[in-house]
């Protein structure tokens, strides 16, 4: 079988960022972020760009009647329609159904589901430590774990949807980014 659409999760500091330019590269496949879909909407003057622009001038989620037809849009057009990694998309239980159904609809699937795993203390101090280098004082300690805490409420029904259907690997995010590296190109093998 020939991986060709996945889906990254992993809480906040777990190393997507870093880890999905190089699951991209292994299997020649782009990188979908709905923050990249939203822009290029807006840019391109579209009317869901538009309606997406009016939520987050005011600091609120675009709304999935506005999310998840831009999503289906971009994934049957180049370079996603010949593969991609999600990443920041599906976050809710009916945005995976959703997105099941778009791809159901071209005869397509996701392949797999890799989750990142990693110790909650241990990504506090990655966090913490990023924070102080990119002088972001808002990143505080007790803002980093109420971020965790709003990730395991929001993917936690996500982990077990994707887990019933045979799809979730999950992979041990602890280590080196080589270390994690490793572990990750053996789950797309």
């Amino acid at each position: 079988m020939s991986i060709r659409r996945l889906l990254l999760i992993g809480p906040p500091g777990a190393g997507k960022g870093t880890q999905a330019g190089r699951i991209c590269d292994a299997l020649g496949i782009a990188t979908m972020s709905t923050g990249q879909v939203f822009r290029d909407n807006i840019a391109r003057e579209t009317e869901l760009g538009t309606l997406a622009q009016q939520f987050m001038s005011k600091g609120e989620f675009v709304p999935d009647e506005v999310t998840n037809p831009m999503v289906a849009s971009a994934l049957r057009e180049e370079p996603f329609a010949s593969g991609f990694l999600l990443d920041g998309y599906p976050r809710t239980q009916a945005q995976a159904e959703y997105l099941d159904t778009v791809l159901a609809e071209d005869g397509k699937s996701l392949d797999r589901v890799l989750e990142l795993q990693v110790n909650e203390d241990d990504l506090v101090s990655r966090l913490l430590h990023r924070a102080s280098i990119e002088g972001r004082e808002d990143d505080t300690e007790p803002v980093i774990r109420h971020r965790m805490e709003v990730y395991r409420s929001q993917t936690l029904p996500l982990i077990d949807f994707y887990s019933q259907r045979g799809l979730l690997v999950p992979v041990d995010g602890n280590g080196s980014v080589d270390e994690v590296w490793q572990r990750l190109e053996d789950a797309i093998k």
